[in-house]
């Protein structure tokens, strides 16, 4: 069915007060109106009265029942049964008084609510029909007023509803986009508070190694090298033997502390296992990964800012590029590793970009900042239509 044109009737789902008050309007309208017929039969004496006061109870007593029956209301087939009753009641109401005429208002408001659009408005020209045959059936003389009423009325019934649903479509769209953007920004929230999180443990992970590991490092060649300088029976060998030990597991617990810092793509592989899974994930263009030269353990700054620029050069290339395919290569050369990363999108000016007279954001600043904080050089080349390169070479340190 159609999605209701107003909520006339008492329905499971809770309704708004606008809701309710259409839904008592029309009970009020069409029990009025049978009081009505009923108090002008019995006012005028007329000679049916009794059977007029009886279809009007059975019309109500129909129209009651169909409220209260929750099958009306989820069921197509149930619904069109208890308009056919009310209809087979008011069919009668309408050849014991001319006032039966105006039951057919209401009407037009249930088939319209309860059927299909098209079959809504077949039923409401129907019961214009039998009201327009009812009225010249009671009456001698056919006046324009006895056409146009009922005709009218249903014209106006019609563009009413057909209003009332395109309101009600759009308050569906603005609750639904309301929805949308309350989960948008729950989720957005959370990302943030992610990404965050991931950001000071490479910060503390970087500061880490860059301080206390490189520096216990140090003392260790240091202590190697006194000691080499010191002849065998010198008192002090075993004391400097000692610091030499503590140096070492201090720098072991230091790699350790990295470690746990390392993000969670790299928690259960190398950095290639992690590219490859990256390339995998990406929506949109095709993605492929390949490994150059022989691989190394790389340190675990190196490895998360190569990690990091791939990621977003990927997401800038899902965002921007419209590319259909990328590739992302990592090379181990003997002194340096190189991370290339290369679409076929439609590309941009370098320059523009990194002046900031473009639109672009903070990926390629970003991206060159991890490079050049490790030593390393990051290299843009693109063109308009001619799409992009990225690449990061890193040196590599002794240790690694």
């Amino acid at each position: 069915m159609t999605a209701p044109a107003a909520p006339l009737l008492p329905v499971s789902r809770a309704l708004t007060p606008v809701s309710k008050v259409l839904r008592l309007c029309l009970h009020a309208l069409l029990f009025g109106l049978l009081a009505l017929a009923a108090g002008r039969a019995v006012a005028d004496s007329a000679p049916r009265a009794g059977w007029v006061i009886a279809a009007c109870a059975v019309l109500a007593a129909v129209y009651a029942a169909g409220v209260r029956a929750p099958a009306v209301h989820s069921s197509p087939r149930a619904g069109a049964v208890w308009l056919a009753g009310l209809g087979a009641a008011w069919a009668a109401l309408l050849a014991v008084s001319p006032d039966g005429l105006w039951i057919a208002f209401p009407l037009y408001f249930l088939e319209l609510h309860l059927l299909r659009l098209r079959w809504g408005v077949t039923a409401v020209a129907v019961t214009a029909c039998a009201a327009i045959g009812g009225f010249l059936a009671h009456s001698s003389t056919a006046t324009p007023g006895a056409f146009l009423g009922p005709l009218l009325g249903g014209a106006v019934a019609v563009a009413t509803v057909l209003g009332y649903q395109a309101l009600y479509r759009e308050s569906e769209r603005r609750r639904e986009l309301i929805e949308e953007l309350v989960t948008t920004r729950a989720e957005l929230a959370a990302a943030e508070r992610g990404a965050g999180i991931l950001a000071e443990r490479e910060r503390l992970a970087r500061e880490i190694h860059d301080t206390l590991a490189q520096g216990l490092s140090s003392i260790q060649l240091l202590l190697r090298a006194a000691e080499r300088a010191l002849p065998e029976e010198a008192p002090a060998l075993e004391h400097i033997a000692r610091a030499r030990e503590a140096a070492q597991e201090n720098l072991a617990e230091a790699r350790r502390f990295v470690r746990a810092l390392t993000p969670p793509d790299l928690e259960h592989g190398s950095l290639a296992a992690a590219l490859e899974r990256l390339c995998a994930g990406v929506p949109g263009p095709r993605v492929r990964f390949s490994l150059s030269g022989s691989p190394r353990v790389l340190p675990t700054p190196y490895e998360v800012a190569l990690l990091r620029v791939a990621q977003s050069a990927l997401a800038n290339v899902v965002r921007h590029a419209r590319a259909g395919r990328a590739e992302i290569t990592l090379t181990f050369m003997d002194a340096s590793v190189t991370l290339d990363i290369v679409d076929d999108g439609h590309g941009f000016d370098p320059s523009s970009a990194a002046s900031g007279s473009g639109d672009g954001g903070f990926g390629l600043p970003a991206m060159r900042s991890r490079a050049e904080t490790l030593g390393g050089l990051f290299t843009v080349e693109s063109d308009p239509g001619q799409g992009t390169a990225v690449a990061v070479t890193l040196p590599l340190p002794l240790e690694a």
